[in-house]
Protein backbone atom coordinates (compact mmCIF):
# COMPACT_ATOMS: atom_id res chain seq x y z
CA UNK A 1 0.00 0.00 0.00
CA UNK A 2 1.32 3.43 -0.92
CA UNK A 3 2.13 5.95 1.77
CA UNK A 4 -0.74 8.37 2.32
CA UNK A 5 0.06 12.06 1.91
CA UNK A 6 -1.39 14.65 4.28
CA UNK A 7 -1.29 18.38 3.67
CA UNK A 8 -1.17 20.27 6.99
CA UNK A 9 -2.02 23.96 6.81
CA UNK A 10 -1.63 26.22 9.84
CA UNK A 11 -0.03 29.59 10.46
CA UNK A 12 1.07 28.43 13.92
CA UNK A 13 4.52 26.82 13.45
CA UNK A 14 4.23 24.68 16.60
CA UNK A 15 1.06 23.02 15.28
CA UNK A 16 2.78 22.16 12.00
CA UNK A 17 5.80 20.82 13.86
CA UNK A 18 3.95 18.75 16.47
CA UNK A 19 1.26 17.35 14.18
CA UNK A 20 3.76 16.83 11.35
CA UNK A 21 6.20 14.95 13.59
CA UNK A 22 3.45 12.72 14.95
CA UNK A 23 1.98 11.93 11.53
CA UNK A 24 5.43 11.20 10.06
CA UNK A 25 6.20 8.87 13.00
CA UNK A 26 3.13 6.86 11.94
CA UNK A 27 4.37 6.57 8.36
CA UNK A 28 2.43 9.34 6.66
CA UNK A 29 4.06 11.66 4.15
CA UNK A 30 3.44 15.22 5.35
CA UNK A 31 3.48 18.40 3.30
CA UNK A 32 2.92 21.75 5.02
CA UNK A 33 1.80 25.28 4.26
CA UNK A 34 1.45 28.30 6.51
CA UNK A 35 -1.08 30.38 4.57
CA UNK A 36 -4.10 29.92 2.34
CA UNK A 37 -2.39 30.62 -0.98
CA UNK A 38 0.45 28.20 -0.20
CA UNK A 39 -2.16 25.61 0.77
CA UNK A 40 -3.77 25.83 -2.66
CA UNK A 41 -0.39 25.57 -4.39
CA UNK A 42 0.69 22.57 -2.30
CA UNK A 43 -2.65 20.84 -2.88
CA UNK A 44 -2.28 21.22 -6.66
CA UNK A 45 1.36 20.13 -6.61
CA UNK A 46 1.05 17.08 -4.34
CA UNK A 47 -2.64 16.06 -4.64
CA UNK A 48 -2.65 14.80 -1.04
CA UNK A 49 -4.95 12.07 0.23
CA UNK A 50 -6.34 14.42 2.89
CA UNK A 51 -5.96 18.07 3.90
CA UNK A 52 -6.02 19.46 7.45
CA UNK A 53 -6.73 23.16 7.13
CA UNK A 54 -6.82 25.89 9.78
CA UNK A 55 -9.71 28.30 9.28
CA UNK A 56 -7.90 31.54 10.18
CA UNK A 57 -4.95 31.92 7.84
CA UNK A 58 -3.00 34.77 6.29
CA UNK A 59 -3.60 35.38 2.59
CA UNK A 60 -6.99 33.76 2.27
CA UNK A 61 -8.95 32.09 5.03
CA UNK A 62 -9.41 28.36 5.36
CA UNK A 63 -13.05 28.86 4.41
CA UNK A 64 -12.05 30.44 1.08
CA UNK A 65 -9.30 27.87 0.49
CA UNK A 66 -11.82 25.06 1.03
CA UNK A 67 -14.24 26.60 -1.45
CA UNK A 68 -11.48 26.90 -4.05
CA UNK A 69 -10.31 23.33 -3.43
CA UNK A 70 -13.88 22.05 -3.87
CA UNK A 71 -14.29 23.93 -7.16
CA UNK A 72 -11.04 22.65 -8.71
CA UNK A 73 -11.59 19.28 -10.42
CA UNK A 74 -8.18 17.95 -9.30
CA UNK A 75 -8.83 18.61 -5.59
CA UNK A 76 -12.62 18.49 -5.33
CA UNK A 77 -12.79 14.99 -3.82
CA UNK A 78 -9.91 15.31 -1.34
CA UNK A 79 -11.26 14.98 2.22
CA UNK A 80 -10.92 18.24 4.18
CA UNK A 81 -10.60 18.56 7.95
CA UNK A 82 -11.07 22.02 9.48
CA UNK A 83 -8.73 22.58 12.42
CA UNK A 84 -10.03 25.51 14.41
CA UNK A 85 -10.19 27.19 17.76
CA UNK A 86 -13.78 28.17 16.94
CA UNK A 87 -16.53 26.36 18.73
CA UNK A 88 -19.43 28.68 17.88
CA UNK A 89 -22.20 27.21 15.77
CA UNK A 90 -21.99 29.97 13.15
CA UNK A 91 -18.31 29.29 12.34
CA UNK A 92 -18.73 25.53 12.47
CA UNK A 93 -21.72 25.73 10.12
CA UNK A 94 -19.74 28.00 7.78
CA UNK A 95 -16.97 25.37 7.73
CA UNK A 96 -19.46 22.70 6.68
CA UNK A 97 -20.92 24.98 4.02
CA UNK A 98 -17.40 25.69 2.71
CA UNK A 99 -16.94 21.99 1.95
CA UNK A 100 -15.17 20.56 4.99
CA UNK A 101 -15.86 16.90 5.73
CA UNK A 102 -14.92 17.12 9.38
CA UNK A 103 -13.93 19.57 12.10
CA UNK A 104 -11.43 19.21 14.94
CA UNK A 105 -11.38 21.81 17.67
CA UNK A 106 -7.97 23.13 18.74
CA UNK A 107 -6.16 22.56 20.91
CA UNK A 108 -6.26 19.06 19.51
CA UNK A 109 -3.99 16.25 20.63
CA UNK A 110 -2.08 14.64 17.76
CA UNK A 111 -3.68 11.25 18.49
CA UNK A 112 -7.18 12.77 18.15
CA UNK A 113 -6.21 14.34 14.83
CA UNK A 114 -4.82 11.01 13.58
CA UNK A 115 -8.03 9.28 14.61
CA UNK A 116 -10.05 11.68 12.47
CA UNK A 117 -7.60 11.44 9.55
CA UNK A 118 -7.81 7.64 9.63
CA UNK A 119 -11.61 7.70 9.89
CA UNK A 120 -11.94 9.88 6.78
CA UNK A 121 -9.36 7.87 4.86
CA UNK A 122 -11.25 4.65 5.64
CA UNK A 123 -14.53 6.19 4.48
CA UNK A 124 -12.86 7.36 1.30
CA UNK A 125 -11.30 3.95 0.67
CA UNK A 126 -14.53 2.07 1.42
CA UNK A 127 -16.57 4.30 -0.90
CA UNK A 128 -14.00 3.78 -3.65
CA UNK A 129 -14.13 -0.01 -3.16
CA UNK A 130 -17.96 0.00 -3.20
CA UNK A 131 -17.99 2.03 -6.40
CA UNK A 132 -15.53 -0.35 -8.06
CA UNK A 133 -17.57 -3.34 -6.90
CA UNK A 134 -20.77 -1.84 -8.32
CA UNK A 135 -19.09 -1.13 -11.65
CA UNK A 136 -17.78 -4.72 -11.79
CA UNK A 137 -21.28 -6.08 -11.10
CA UNK A 138 -22.82 -3.98 -13.86
CA UNK A 139 -20.19 -5.25 -16.27
CA UNK A 140 -20.96 -8.87 -15.37
CA UNK A 141 -24.68 -8.41 -16.08
CA UNK A 142 -24.12 -7.68 -19.79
Amino acid sequence: MATKCILLVDDYPDALEIWGFYLRSLGYQVVTADDGFKALAQAQKHLPDIIVLDLELPGITGFEAALRLRHAPETAAIPLIAATGYSHFKQLNQARESGFDSIVIKPCEPAALVSEVERLLQLSNREAREWTTNVERRGQNR
